[in-house]
C-alpha cells in the first residue's frame, strides 16, 4: 500500500471505514442479542451473524497487508466453516431443540434430493426423520468445520517448507489437492444445510427462514465461488498485471475489495433480518406444557 495514489488511499479509506462500520453494527447485535434472546440461541446466532463482518474484516487486513493474503483467507474459510454447522443447528433450534424437532416431524421424512450433491436424483427415496439421520447431518456439516482447521495447519506447515503455493494448480503442487479435498468436504458440509431448509422452510417461514437462508447462501457464493472464479482469471492472465502488482495480485486485490463493500451490505441486512423477534413456533400435538416449558428454558 506505499505506492497508493490520492485515489488508491482514498478507496483504501472507505473500504476500511465500511468494515469498521460493519463490526460496530456487529458490536451492536451482539448487545441486543445478549439482552432479548434466550441464552440457548445466542451463542449460534452470535456466530451466524458474525461471518459477514469477519470476512470483511480478514479481507482489509489482507488489502492492506498484502503478505497475508494467504492467512487471512484460511481465518476466514475456517470461520465460515463453523457458521455453516452452526446455521444447521440454528434451523433445529428454532423448531424447539433436538427433542421437539423430532416429535414434530415424527412421521416425516428427509427429502435428500437436493443441492448441491444429489439434485438431480429425484429418484432418491425420502429418508425416515430419526435420532439417527439428525445426527447423520450434524456430521455431515460438523466435518469440515473440524477438517478445515486441520487442512489449513497442514497448508501453513507446508507453505513454511516451499511445498504449498497458493497459486501453484500444478498436478505437482499440493495445493490442488488440498484444494480439491476441500471442495468435497464443503460440498458434503452444503448437503446436509439443503436437506434441512428443505424440511423446515415451511414451519419456519413465520421465521424468516428463507431471507435467513439467502444471506447464508450469498455470503457462501461471494466468500467462496466469486473468489475462486477471480483467482482462476488472474491465473489464466485474463485480468492483466499492472506494474508493481502482477496478475494474482491484482486478483486478490478485487477479491477482498469486493467482499468488503459485499460483506458490509450483508451486514446491514442481517442486522435487520435478525433483530426482530419471532414467536416461537407452536408445540406439537400431544406435548404436555411443562415438558414444552422445561424445553424452552434455557
Amino acid at each position: 500500500s506505499a505506492g497508493l495514489d490520492l485515489v488508491g488511499v482514498f478507496l483504501f479509506a472507505i473500504l476500511t471505514l465500511m468494515t469498521l462500520i460493519a463490526n460496530l453494527v456487529f458490536v451492536e447485535e451482539v448487545i441486543y442479542i445478549y439482552r432479548k434472546i434466550p441464552s440457548s440461541k445466542r451463542s449460534i446466532l452470535i456466530w451466524i451473524n458474525a461471518a459477514a463482518p469477519v470476512i470483511a474484516t480478514t479481507s482489509c487486513i489482507g488489502m492492506w497487508i498484502p503478505r497475508s493474503t494467504m492467512f487471512t483467507d484460511f481465518t476466514a474459510a475456517v470461520f465460515f466453516a463453523i457458521v455453516i454447522h452452526k446455521f444447521l443447528l440454528m434451523m433445529i433450534k428454532e423448531c424447539g431443540g433436538q427433542k421437539l424437532f423430532l416429535r414434530r416431524f415424527e412421521k416425516g421424512r428427509f427429502k435428500i434430493s437436493t443441492g448441491p450433491c444429489c439434485c438431480c436424483c429425484l429418484c432418491l427415496p425420502r429418508v425416515r426423520i430419526t435420532r439417527r439421520t439428525l445426527l447423520w447431518l450434524k456430521l455431515g456439516t460438523f466435518q469440515l468445520a473440524f477438517f478445515r482447521p486441520v487442512l489449513m495447519f497442514l497448508s501453513i506447515v507446508l507453505w513454511t517448507n516451499g511445498n504449498y503455493k497458493p497459486y501453484n494448480l500444478s498436478p505437482d503442487g499440493a495445493a490442488i489437492w488440498i484444494n480439491c479435498f476441500i471442495g468435497i468436504l464443503t460440498i458434503i458440509a452444503l448437503w446436509p444445510v439443503g436437506i434441512m431448509f428443505q424440511q423446515v422452510r415451511t414451519i419456519l417461514n413465520c421465521k424468516k427462514i428463507i431471507p435467513k437462508f439467502a444471506l447464508y447462501q450469498f455470503i457462501l457464493i461471494l466468500s467462496q465461488l466469486q473468489a475462486a472464479i477471480i483467482n482462476i482469471l488472474a491465473m489464466q492472465r485474463i485480468i492483466p498485471c499492472v506494474p508493481p502488482l502482477s496478475s494474482s495480485a491484482r486478483g486478490a486485490y478485487m477479491i477482498q475489495q469486493l467482499l468488503i463493500v459485499e460483506m458490509f451490505l450483508i451486514t446491514l441486512i442481517s442486522r435487520v433480518v435478525y433483530r426482530r423477534r419471532y414467536d416461537d413456533l407452536e408445540p406439537p400435538e400431544g406435548t404436555p406444557e411443562e415438558g414444552d416449558h422445561n424445553e424452552q428454558t434455557p
